[in-house]
């Protein structure tokens, strides 16, 4: 597993995951169709980057894209996710739509958040409190 550089005041915010996703949203992200970028980290250390692919339809959320680009290189053990803004808003938090989907994807999952000037980490489960399980009404 690769090195990670983490946050100085909480070791669960993975830095190069928040670098990564800044740098898509700065250099790919274009117009209305793709404004914000998401990095996820696999469980054996690789970084998967995806863009948003906005559309008066619903077109997916980065975090989204970020799941399917991570399953489609074999990644199906996901640590962490964060989405960044272009034009520099920074880090955002994934609507309800995405936090239901990792929670059923990943249930252990970390988001990393902005908290004021520094970013905080914590499980998906705590921003979807009482939840409604898919599996358990399958």
């Amino acid at each position: 597993m690769a090195v990670v550089d983490h946050h100085p005041d909480d070791p669960r915010i993975d830095l190069e995951l928040v670098q990564a996703a800044t740098h898509t949203a700065e250099t790919y992200a274009r117009g209305d169709n793709h404004t914000v970028a998401a990095a996820t980290r696999a469980k054996d250390g690789r970084i998967v980057t995806a863009l948003n692919a906005y559309h008066f339809t619903g077109g997916p959320c980065a975090e989204l894209v970020a799941l399917g680009a991570a399953a489609a290189q074999g990644a199906y053990e996901l640590e962490a996710i964060v989405a960044v803004g272009d034009g520099g808003r920074g880090i955002v938090p994934p609507c309800g739509r995405c936090r239901q989907v990792l929670f059923d994807y990943f249930p252990d999952i970390t988001v990393i958040l902005a908290a004021g000037p520094r970013p905080r980490a914590v499980p998906i489960s705590r921003l979807l409190p009482d939840t409604y399980v898919w599996a358990d009404h399958q």
